[in-house]
């Protein structure tokens, strides 16, 4: 379950977010496929909601008793979030609870969401005159990955470094370019560089996002086990067995 993802749908919902917030949010939706696709399943879930307990009396109720739930799973360990009301803890919470009751989904099938973690990029070649690698750093870190895009291509013309491409293919994972993505992929892996097994753990991530999930197996397994987040490998291989 994905808290942060819901909490912030429902805070815009709510219309409880700053002018730029708003914006943010709402540039991420045009730019971010699978981003857009959840926050459509989340407002027909709370229309559902609202369809199922019509009665101030009864939402009174359940939102309660979500409140309960909801503080017993983020009392389990350190939320990612801060600083929230406890509604907005169990708006995160209903949602799972949500797709138990209206569309009875108990696959227990990984999320592409769990391991998406495209990391800082600090680049080892960089230079205060290469103004497109100094933007592309930027723009990746402040998580623009669509803007940094074509500053990695700019730089990949004429500094085709395994970093560089790296952290290129990784944009193009975020902004739903999968084809350009497992090409830049599949290049890397072929090599010796130390982005060959991060680049394999990219590959198959590109399967879990489509929930290929036997595809995603296939390349975990080809891993080494000197990879240093093969703890994150073995944690994915057991999800998926």
């Amino acid at each position: 379950m994905n808290e942060e993802r819901y909490i912030l749908f429902d805070q815009y919902l709510l219309g409880e977010m700053t002018v730029e917030e708003r914006n943010s949010f709402e540039k991420e939706i045009s730019e971010n496929l699978e981003f857009a696709a959840e926050f459509r399943t989340f407002k027909e879930i709370q229309v559902q909601l609202e369809n199922k307990f019509g009665h101030e009396q009864e939402r009174k109720a359940f939102k309660e008793n979500l409140s309960n739930i909801a503080n017993k799973h983020f009392n389990k360990e350190k939320p990612k979030v801060v600083l929230m009301r406890p509604w907005y803890y169990a708006a995160a919470a209903s949602v799972a609870i949500l797709f138990g009751l209206f569309f009875f989904d108990y696959n227990q099938n990984p999320s592409f969401n769990d391991y998406n973690y495209p990391g800082q990029a600090h680049f080892t070649e960089r230079s205060n005159t290469n103004v497109n690698l100094i933007q592309a750093e930027k723009a990746f870190n402040d998580r623009k990955f669509k803007e940094a895009i074509p500053f990695f291509e700019a730089v990949l013309k004429s500094n085709k470094t395994s970093e560089i491409q790296y952290y290129y293919g990784v944009s193009l994972v975020q902004t739903g370019q999968y084809k350009k993505a497992e090409g830049v992929f599949n290049e890397l892996k072929s090599g010796n560089s130390v982005y060959k097994d991060k680049s394999l753990w990219n590959l198959a991530l590109l399967k879990l996002k489509q929930k290929d999930y036997n595809g995603c197996k296939e390349i975990l397994e080809t891993i080494s086990q000197d990879y240093e987040g093969y703890d994150e490998v073995q944690e994915l291989l057991d999800a998926l067995d």
